[in-house]
């Protein structure tokens, strides 16, 4: 349990870790690339230790050093593991590697956590299936574990199915240079948090592969080829940015993060913009800087691009003033948690009023004074346990049970988080 310790005011600047997003693209992109590739600035954390560990089982060296990775690809050849592959709940890893998986020759099976075996990879399975991949659900709900029976892909065109998640198209996209014909990729009906998307053909054009999209990002053609060694430098996560953000917004103080780009390829550092429009002032000099306002005022906004910072946002709505609307992030509910239930509940808890919609997050901010200190339960999230320290800081008497579910991301939060005071 961790109690957080109010603070008046916040005047700091710190450093957050390498990108969660972009560690994992690279990571996956270096493992194919025939040859040896570094990464420079990799987040270290329980969900990248998972995906180096999956590969290093498939036969690609991975050697972590503090400040670098070393990677050594075999140009998309994917060795059978000697036992099945567990990836906790790491949700990106798992639609990842499922996609790699079938690059193999042999059976392979990948599992997880309870909760894994409850967030839905259906449309991923039906898209490696029409590049003639025999991939099942083992339990048939969609869901992990998973049994595949790998030979390559064949691929040509295939239809992804509307789904809840951009990750099923990154996976299906990160692969698709090494099927045995030029492969064609069709979605069907919107595609959620398009950066993300965006994110993963930055990586593969960084790595020597580009595609060709439509600009509504719903048909992709993707030419034969294989990755080029390089060594790449990864930008720090704007995910673990955004909880010093909110700190400055929310006790009218200042943060510079000093590693986070303005013209940055992560879709979450949208939050900075929506704190600005709430009334803090955004500079960008070395990094990016929010300064608080007095009052922050209450906004409409949709987040469906950028869902992992709307827990963040929905905390500052909670200290703000008047009525926030959060929408278009149904996908929340498919997280390490149902976070858009989870949200809703432990705000309520500290008495924050609002209304929990299928689809929403209605907050109705009356300041942090009308607020009380209490027990948050994280439901074993961690951006759960972030975003509701950041609350702590105005908010008198909050405690976080399970806080060292951090690890997942950003090993070291509680550390950075008490350099603010």
């Amino acid at each position: 349990m961790k109690k957080i310790t109010p603070l008046n005011k916040i005047d700091a600047t710190v450093e957050v870790p390498g990108s969660k997003s972009i560690t994992q693209r690279a990571l996956i992109a270096a493992a194919l690339v025939n040859g040896e590739s570094t990464l420079v600035g990799p987040l270290a954390s329980e969900d990248t230790a998972y995906t180096a560990m999956a590969l290093r089982a498939m036969g690609i060296e991975v050697e972590s050093q503090i400040t670098e990775w070393r990677v050594k690809g075999r140009g998309g050849r994917i060795k059978k593991p000697a036992k099945e592959i567990f990836l906790g709940n790491n949700g990106t890893a798992t639609r990842f590697l499922t996609s790699v998986a079938a690059l193999g020759s042999g059976l392979f099976i990948i599992s997880g956590e309870k909760r894994m075996e409850e967030r839905p990879i259906e449309p991923l399975i039906k898209a490696l299936q029409g590049w003639g991949v025999a991939i099942k659900s083992i339990n048939s709900t969609g869901c992990p574990p998973l049994e595949i029976k790998a030979d390559g892909i064949s691929g040509g065109l295939t239809i992804l199915p509307e789904g809840k998640s951009s990750q099923y198209l990154s996976s299906l996209l990160l692969v698709a240079p090494y099927a045995r014909k030029k492969a064609e990729l069709q979605v069907k009906g919107a595609v959620p948090s398009r950066p993300y998307v965006t994110m993963t053909l930055a990586v593969m054009n960084s790595f020597g592969i580009k595609v060709t999209a439509n600009a509504d990002l719903t048909h992709f053609d993707i030419d034969q080829g294989s990755y080029k060694p390089r060594t790449y430098l990864i930008e720090g996560d704007a995910s673990s940015a955004s909880y010093f953000f909110a700190a400055a917004a929310i006790t009218g103080g200042r943060v510079t993060v000093s590693n986070v780009p303005q013209k940055s390829l992560q879709g979450d550092t949208a939050l900075v913009a929506l704190l600005e429009k709430m009334g803090c002032q955004v500079s960008y000099d070395q990094g990016i800087t929010v300064k608080g306002p007095e009052k922050l005022n209450g906004i409409e906004v949709d987040m469906g691009d950028c869902p992992d910072v709307a827990p963040t946002l929905a905390v500052a709505a909670a200290m703000a003033y008047g009525r926030t609307v959060i929408k278009n992030v149904a996908h929340l509910r498919i997280k390490e948690c149902d976070r858009l239930s989870a949200m809703a509940t432990e705000l309520s808890r500290i008495g924050v009023r609002l209304e929990e919609k299928p689809d929403q997050l209605i907050i109705d901010g009356v300041g942090p004074a009308a607020l009380r200190g209490a027990e948050i339960e994280t439901y074993n999230d961690h951006r759960i346990a972030m975003c509701l320290a950041v609350a702590g800081l105005v908010v008198p008497g909050v405690v976080i049970v399970n806080d060292s579910c951090v690890a997942k991301s950003f090993p070291d939060f509680w550390e950075r988080f008490a350099e603010l005071g």
